[in-house]
């Protein structure tokens, strides 16, 4: 299954916004639901997907995705469910999907300047979660932030929090996404913006946000 216009589609409104599908998908049982942060890795993940036989493989992609493409690249077949680590870091971790990498990047390269080591991974896949990864990164952190294009009740940042709980870990996690609502007109930057979803508001979330979370009674669960 491959779905375009993943996300917040800009100036072709209301009724264009990809807003729920992670939501929805992720309650299909045995799918495999992948988010690319670039051509290149939206070419890796059809390869992935063609090689796959073990149940149904979604890909959602925005209506354009940014960074560089190699035209002249050979695709790979990834491992399913295996994210990448965009950036190391010992403090706090992004966990960031799709086009929401590259802005976790530039959060993580502002807020290293202010002496937070903050490690960004690219979660190429929603379902199933690198458990892996979660077991031996994550315990260790001071903070974590899901970061997603998509509604926030049931999606990437939900994933996480199920996980957390299924194991009874006490893992300070907080989520960043769309609101539930629906969202209205706009260009892609405006709704973004209104959303939160910038490099400025990851790195205001990673800092102010968990104070203000630290100062509410105590919720391990609760989204931001």
């Amino acid at each position: 299954l491959c779905m375009d216009r993943a996300g917040l589609a800009g100036e072709d409104g209301p009724t264009h916004h990809g807003t729920f599908d992670l939501a929805y998908l992720r309650h299909v049982p045995g799918i495999v639901v992948a988010a690319p942060r670039d051509g290149n890795e939206l070419r890796d993940l059809m390869a992935t997907a063609l090689e796959h036989d073990d149940g149904p493989f979604a890909i959602r992609y925005p209506k354009a995705l940014a960074g560089p493409f190699d035209p002249a690249g050979r695709p790979q077949v990834l491992e399913v469910g295996r994210w990448s680590v965009a950036r190391p870091g010992g403090d706090a971790a992004i966990l960031a999907v799709g086009p929401m990498v590259d802005l976790a990047l530039v959060a993580a390269e502002r807020l290293a300047q202010e002496g937070l080591s903050v490690e960004v991974v690219n979660c190429r896949f929603v379902k199933p979660l690198d458990e892996e990864y979660l077991s031996r990164r994550v315990g260790g952190m001071t903070r974590v932030l899901t970061v997603e294009e998509g509604c926030l009740p049931g999606g990437f940042g939900s994933a996480v929090l199920e996980w957390k709980e299924q194991r009874r870990l006490a893992i300070p996690v907080l989520c960043m996404g769309l609101p539930d609502r629906y969202i209205t007109h706009g260009t892609r930057a405006e709704l973004l913006n209104e959303a939160g979803l910038t490099a400025e508001g990851i790195a205001r979330t990673l800092t102010e946000g968990w104070i203000r979370k630290a100062a509410a009674p105590r919720s391990d669960s609760a989204a931001f």
